[in-house]
């Protein structure tokens, strides 16, 4: 078998076989397929895409390029939390300890963000002192003990995801719906959870860029998981407005324990309310959504969520101190205002250029080695829709980097915005459900 007859058949539309994409695979995790004939690979499937049979194929070929783990020690209904990623995005660290609150176990395997989106282990790092990576046996008793455990992704869980992404991320193949969905897929699966359940952004903070994208990654998702027999849930959520007011790692926690002490954006609570929700419905068949969205609102109004985050910083090695001294962190070097040029109503029209923009003051990082500045991020002090005047502060910039770089801030900032005469059309944060 060779390689570059593979490649031929994508590249004219033709299925590939079991055993064809197993070879790929193999070839991917053992390094014997060049990396310029893997991108060729993967360009074609850009333009022909990938049938049903294919991909749940190449999804089972990437499942046993390494471990799988076994959580039947975990005692409970198993829900694993992802998103696809997005600007402000801190649902996972307020989701967990409000499912774990009503009795659900949530298992999470996460990564670093790359790019305009956050990742929620960099949020985590934050903590000093957090641990985040986690052997099985650690992983297992932080679940049984606590509810929940956000721990990184093993070296042994799906590696050739792990080798394909760097390939794809260098040569303009990380959007390609039928490889994200697998990649998604093949560590969910390889998890071994009750239900998966699944973000989806949708908006110009996100891959999927329109509705019409999303649904294709939703379905093609779903579609893997009823190939494995597995139950997924997809909720389409609008990434056309940053989630909540904070951008940026330290800046994310403090917020993520307002929401947990239910003084957060309402944005964000709407968001979990509905992912919790469908969680519980799940895990129990006489309970309506209605039912359950009602449990997790109460939720909100106890002390148990907060309590069980501090106890995961705590079994996780995390300085608990800091997560309850986050208003006393000291201030970047520099705060700079971003101030309306007129009056009008706020209109975040590039969710785009506003993850850039964190990402420029240090709260994200261009390639994988870059550090990220724990403090540095984003406070929108407006947020879309609102009535403002002329020269009122619509965002706070935090930052450590050099004062000279104020004018490009400034200018990047401008870009995310306009304000209009007439108040902008405000979309529903929660796009669609599809199960």
């Amino acid at each position: 078998m060779y390689m570059i007859d593979l490649i031929q058949k994508k590249k004219q539309g033709l299925e590939l076989t079991d055993s064809e994409l197993t070879f790929l695979v193999q070839g991917i995790t053992n390094e014997t397929i060049p990396d310029y004939q893997i991108t060729a690979w993967a360009m074609a499937v850009y333009f022909q895409g990938m049938t049903k049979r294919e991909l749940i194929a190449f999804t089972k070929a990437m499942l046993n390029s390494g471990q799988t783990l076994d959580l039947k020690a975990v005692k409970g209904f198993k829900v694993d939390k992802h998103s696809t990623g997005g600007v402000g995005d801190k649902t996972s660290l307020v989701f967990a300890p409000v499912a774990a609150s009503l009795g659900l176990k949530v298992c999470k395997m996460s990564g670093k963000g790359l790019g305009i989106t956050g990742g929620t282990i960099d949020k985590l790092l934050a903590i000093p002192n957090f641990k985040t990576e986690l052997s099985t046996a650690e992983f297992i008793a932080t679940i049984n003990k606590v509810g929940f455990s956000i721990t990184g992704q093993t070296a042994n869980l799906v590696p050739a995801d792990k080798k394909l992404y760097a390939l794809r991320d260098v040569s303009g193949t990380i959007d390609i719906l039928e490889l994200i969905a697998a990649s998604v897929m093949s560590k969910k699966i390889a998890l071994g959870t009750d239900l998966i359940l699944l973000d989806v952004k949708c908006g110009t903070g996100a891959f999927a860029q329109d509705l019409a994208a999303a649904r294709k990654l939703a379905n093609l998702m779903i579609d893997i998981g009823q190939g494995f027999h597995k139950q997924v849930i997809v909720v389409i959520s609008d990434m056309n407005r940053p989630l909540g007011r904070a951008i940026g790692n330290a800046l994310e926690l403090k917020e993520v324990v307002a929401s947990l002490e239910n003084q957060g954006p309402d944005d964000l609570k709407e968001l979990v309310v509905n992912l919790t929700g469908l969680a519980l419905a799940a895990s129990n068949k006489k309970l309506t959504l209605a039912a359950a969205k009602n449990q997790v609102i109460k939720t909100f109004n106890s002390p148990k969520p907060l309590k069980l985050f501090y106890d995961f910083v705590v079994a996780q090695g995390g300085d608990l101190n800091y997560i309850k001294n986050l208003n006393k962190l000291p201030a970047t070097k520099h705060i700079l205002l971003v101030k309306a040029n007129n009056e009008g109503y706020l209109d975040f029209n590039n969710i785009y250029f506003l993850g850039e923009l964190s990402v420029l003051l240090g709260a994200g990082r261009i390639v994988k080695d870059d550090i990220i500045d724990p403090l540095a991020g984003i406070i929108l002090k407006q947020v879309h829709g609102d009535q403002v005047k002329k020269n009122q502060v619509i965002m706070e910039l935090h930052t450590n980097k050099e004062i000279t770089r104020e004018k490009e801030f400034q200018e990047l900032a401008l870009k995310t915005f306009t304000i209009k005469g007439e108040k902008p059309k405000l979309s529903k944060l929660i796009l669609e459900i599809i199960m």
